[in-house]
């Protein structure tokens, strides 16, 4: 499985992103999904994850209300739509593919990662 990111950008505080991940392979409708993100000298943070058919999501509480994960199985795309965001938004997110159906939170259960957007928002 190969994924593709795309979507970050520099934006004001209160304004609004939309990532995408694009992914190949037939299987995608098979995995759960993860959306991590990542500031210099830290590890990453898992922010939400949607699981193989998008009927169950999960966003950590700093983003809950803000953030929305979903996915797009006939177009092999997983989304994460970013509204009022923060300073403290900014960091470098990462898609990632689980190779089972379930979400987990741990980095360690994800096999696949996309290369990263970064996003900025400014005060």
């Amino acid at each position: 499985v190969q994924l593709q990111a795309s979507g970050g950008g520099l934006v004001q505080a209160g304004g609004s992103l939309r990532l995408s991940c694009a992914a190949s392979g037939r299987t995608f409708s098979t995995y759960a999904m993860g959306w991590f993100r990542q500031v210099p000298g830290k590890g990453r943070q898992f922010v939400a994850g949607i699981n193989s058919s998008g009927g169950t999501r999960y966003h950590i509480d700093s983003v809950k209300g803000r953030f929305t994960i979903s996915r797009d199985n006939a177009k092999n795309t997983v989304f994460l739509q970013m509204n009022s965001l923060k300073p403290e938004d900014t960091a470098v997110y990462y898609c990632a593919c689980k190779s089972l159906a379930l979400i987990s939170s741990s980095s360690n259960d994800y096999s696949y990662w996309g290369q990263g957007t970064l996003v900025t928002v400014s005060s």
